[in-house]
């Protein structure tokens, strides 16, 4: 690509998520306004999302958020979403071609996909187009959905993206994964030799994540008051454990009694978890949960004495990234963790600064407490956090990704 084309061309990023969605908030949007800070000031960046019923933007949101963005020269195109199955492969096309109209009209010259699943759309773009493809987040998806039960080998959406992901690898110009091993992973499952590879882990806004004091105010709503208080973000099932969790919950109960307390902040429904309470014999008060606002957790995640990501600890969780670990880390929060999950398990163990499950048994469990109560008694709370923010200032910091964008990007780089 000649510089001058590059310096008068413009910048499709593709997700596969809702404009709402957390992974565009809090991941998606910090990158392109870091690439926007790199690209010179006539050039546009389109962003592609893929909008859920639940949380899609009307037409009138879609219009005020371009307005907003507008002003930074980047601009919104909001498809709706449809479940795998001949509807979604049918509006796919329709998509496809959407946004084949959008590269010609807009000068495009770069393709820049997040994840596997808006990979597969940048892949046939610029395999149609001739336009530069550049794939960030890459990690296994396919087979991590079949790993933790969500799809069948080789049947359907697995042998598609399966099929997708090769592609991606070999014909991007620049491969973004989220952990080292993808290197090897890539030449081993798809051998394919990445031209261009980058590591670039879910990093975190530490000022928006910083170590404080509880929100005295959520202390005294929530009574929590001399609780010892376990913070969790995110789904239970799915990609993450589900039974688990509250067998691990009930660990916690027989080991500090009533002074023990969790704040979930989930999407679950409070009928699934009192179900769960109820199964290992819990007080449903044991469990708070709450929807919460992305922009409203680092004020709940304050609460915390510790927290837990209990993402299953299958194989390819090895080549993934977890944002909840750095949002914790940011916070100055110990963190029990499933083995296994890409470099964090490792970091958690090797600087002590949680407790990463030795199995998903009473036995481990156990363990695990008695780990976190250990840290939490021999330290003071200000010591912790300072201790364990200083790790997500290393391993999660948003120079990293700073650092890769303007390798990419930037002119004397092209």
């Amino acid at each position: 690509m000649e510089l001058t084309e590059m310096k008068n061309g413009n910048v499709l990023v593709i997700t596969f998520w809702s404009f709402n969605d957390a992974l565009v908030q809090t991941y998606t949007l910090h990158y392109v306004n870091m690439i926007r800070k790199i690209l010179a000031g006539n050039q546009k960046i389109f962003i592609v999302t893929f909008e859920q019923p639940r949380v899609a933007l009307s037409n009138e949101e879609i219009e005020k958020t371009n307005h907003e963005l507008g002003k930074r020269n980047i601009r919104l195109v909001a498809f709706p979403y449809k479940r795998f199955g001949l509807k979604k492969l049918t509006a796919a096309v329709g998509h496809l071609f959407s946004m084949i109209s959008l590269i010609k009209k807009e000068n495009i010259r770069v393709i820049h996909s997040f994840g596997p699943n808006a990979g597969s759309f940048g892949y046939l773009l610029s395999k149609i187009t001739g336009k530069d493809l550049i794939i960030d987040s890459f990690e296994p998806h396919a087979e991590a959905m079949v790993e933790n039960g969500t799809w069948k080998h080789n049947r359907g959406a697995h042998l598609i993206l399966s099929k997708f992901e090769k592609w991606q690898a070999k014909r991007a110009k620049h491969l973004i994964a989220t952990s080292s091993g993808m290197y090897d992973y890539s030449i081993k499952t798809y051998g394919v030799t990445p031209k261009s590879f980058f590591v670039k882990p879910a990093c975190v806004d530490t000022e928006l994540f910083s170590p404080r004091e509880k929100d005295p105010t959520l202390v005294d709503e929530l009574k929590l008051n001399d609780k010892i208080v376990c913070v969790y973000a995110g789904k239970i099932g799915g990609i993450y454990l589900k039974e688990e969790i509250f067998d691990f919950f009930k660990e916690c109960y027989l080991y500090w009694g009533d002074r023990f307390r969790c704040v979930m902040m989930t999407n679950a429904s409070r009928e699934e978890i009192d179900k769960e309470l109820k199964r290992v014999g819990l007080p449903e008060n044991i469990v708070i949960s709450k929807f919460v606002f992305h922009k409203e957790v680092p004020s709940y995640l304050s609460l915390g004495d510790f927290a837990i990501n209990p993402v299953k600890p299958v194989p390819t969780k090895r080549y993934c990234t977890s944002i909840k670990d750095g949002e914790y880390w940011a916070m100055g929060i110990p963190v029990v963790i499933t083995p296994g999950i890409s470099d964090d398990s490792d970091i958690i163990r090797q600087n002590h600064i949680g407790a990463v499950l030795g199995s998903l048994d009473s036995t481990g469990y156990s363990t695990a407490v008695h780990e976190i109560d250990d840290l939490i008694k021999k330290n003071n709370r200000v010591e912790i956090q300072r201790s364990i923010s200083v790790i997500a200032k290393k391993f999660r910091s948003f120079a990293i990704a700073e650092e890769i964008y303007r390798k990419i990007y930037s002119p004397s780089s092209l």
